[in-house]
């Protein structure tokens, strides 16, 4: 396996998963229930390789990752077509598993959740596909068949992301992102299938107009049947409490644990047991003690672990109860088995 050495320097001598930048061991908390990453962009890393990020979710404890695939923003810059997507995956899924082999050599393994009935993460990665509010303005017939593609692949578990994006980096013109997001909204309804929403306010926008807009669009098309999730929530319990209200999922990620982050943490605190989920985003914003890094997806490990402990200090669960929820709360918008113990107290 002299083609995959490259993976030895993920563990370095002192048998670490995590360092900083400063290249000093960020011992991650061991995870009390299975791990979900509802939301790595695994296409778009620069810095690590797709196959050695997997196994080294892996060896952190995540067992399942919804992989965001853009139609307009990522075909064909990146992939040519579906088939070629698919072929990505599963090339770097096996070359994760020869990772995997290689690290057991070395005394590294997955950590094994007794009692748990779940598949291993190798076995557990999909897309969601959907077009993002940035590439709105070309989702076109053609955009849509490609999604339409997409979601017909045995990859596929959901819509997204999509949404509405009046910050500082889109130009975009929000009548344009409406009609895209209402369409694939559509989408979603059709196939069945949950929707991954990306929704910003424009910077000093103390009304929310991005977000009370998508809600209301919500109502007005219809929370799709099987779900939806506020992807990167980044605003407070107000926000929250709309989206709670039309049963969303919330999705809590590195932003969540920055030292700013008080107003997301309150919502956090506030948001109902069935509701919360975790995420990572990468390559973008990894959480405290790795902020700065390329994220990944191993690092939701640290995001949960921050979940678990907000929600324990505020009274809401038991730490231990807040990470089953995490990963129950993961398998059933996604429709994916949950393979959960019966509950000891």
């Amino acid at each position: 396996m002299s083609e995959l050495k490259a993976f030895d320097h993920l563990m370095l001598a002192d048998g670490e998963l995590f360092h900083n930048s400063k290249g000093r061991a960020c011992p991650f908390p061991a995870p009390l229930a299975p791990l979900a990453d509802t939301h790595g962009h695994l296409g778009s890393l620069k810095l690590h390789d797709p196959a050695l990020a997997l196994a080294r979710a892996a060896l952190a404890g995540v067992r399942l990752l919804v992989v965001p695939i853009d139609p307009v923003g990522e075909f064909p810059r990146k992939w040519k077509d579906a088939h070629e997507l698919e072929d990505f995956l599963a090339t770097h899924i096996q070359i994760a598993r020869d990772c995997l082999d290689e690290a057991a050599e070395l005394g590294f393994i997955p950590p094994e959740f007794a009692g748990w009935d779940v598949p291993a993460l190798l076995d557990n990665v999909y897309i969601v596909a959907g077009t993002h509010p940035y590439g709105a303005a070309g989702y076109s017939d053609a955009a849509e068949a490609l999604t339409r593609e997409l979601l017909a692949s045995p990859y596929a578990v959901g819509v997204g992301e999509i949404g509405l994006d009046f910050g500082p980096y889109n130009e975009v013109a929000p009548e344009v992102q409406v009609d895209a997001f209402r369409r694939q909204l559509r989408l979603a309804h059709e196939f069945n299938l949950p929707a991954e929403l990306h929704i910003r306010d424009a910077a000093g926008d103390a009304g929310c107009t991005a977000h009370r807009m998508a809600a209301d669009i919500l109502r007005e098309e219809g929370v799709p049947a099987a779900g939806c999730d506020l992807h990167c929530f980044t605003s407070n319990k107000h926000v929250m409490e709309d989206y709670k209200q039309l049963g969303c999922h919330i999705a809590y990620g590195g932003a969540a644990t920055f030292s700013r982050s008080d107003e997301i943490r309150q919502a956090l605190a506030y948001t109902p047991e069935r509701f919360v989920i975790t995420e990572t985003d990468c390559p973008y914003m990894a959480p405290v003690p790795l902020r700065g890094e390329e994220c990944e997806p191993a690092m939701v490990a640290f995001t949960a672990a921050l979940v678990a402990d907000v929600r324990a200090e505020a009274g809401v669960e038991r730490r231990e109860d807040t990470y089953r929820s995490l990963w129950r709360n993961a398998c059933e918008l996604f429709g994916l088995p949950v393979g959960e113990p019966a509950c000891v107290n």
